[in-house]
């Protein structure tokens, strides 16, 4: 028991400095409500679009990309309706059944780390002209939702995929 202990503890230990040796140069985004990191080549985009709280937009890739990677946060307000964290996820399901032509849930799974409790729902779409895949984390909080979400385009998702998930990973509140 104790050899598999240590061997357990060892691998933590590689795997969390492995992570913040990544993470240790990133950007980090401060507010009053919570923090996030990003790489400093990313863009950092806070007026609103969308009703965003920000955007994090990767660089563009040369030869014809015409789409940026991006992270992007959502608040909403929920006082009016009294949803919890299991009726938001329904409610944000059916959404993209209904509104993101071609999607696809790939994966709808609830996630508890320590106290802290959040829903990740990975689909892809289309919008636009681009086939994408979306990976969001739920959190319903204070009345309100907080909607974290890692776009990128299909084809390209699993090679953002680790970057995406660190990105969305970094994220706590205060």
């Amino acid at each position: 028991m104790t050899k598999i202990t240590a061997v357990l503890l060892f691998v933590s230990i590689i795997s969390f400095g492995q992570n913040n040796a990544k993470q240790e140069d990133w950007n980090i985004l401060d507010t009053e409500t919570y923090s996030i990191q990003y790489p400093l080549d990313w863009e950092l985009n806070q007026n609103g679009q969308m009703s965003s709280s920000f955007v994090l937009f990767s660089a563009l890739e040369p030869d014809e990309d015409l789409f940026r990677e991006n992270v992007n946060l959502l608040i909403q307000d929920l006082s009016a309706y009294n949803l919890d964290l299991n009726q938001y996820t329904e409610l944000s399901e059916g959404q993209v059944k209904t509104m993101i032509a071609n999607s696809s849930i790939i994966e709808s799974k609830r996630i508890k780390i320590g106290s802290e409790e959040y829903h990740r729902l990975i689909y892809t779409g289309d919008r636009s002209t681009f086939r994408l895949q979306f990976e969001q984390y739920y959190w319903v909080r204070n009345k309100k939702a907080f909607i974290l979400t890692f776009t990128s385009e299909q084809d390209t998702f699993s090679k953002y995929k680790e970057l995406g998930e660190a990105i969305l990973n970094s994220f706590r509140f205060k």
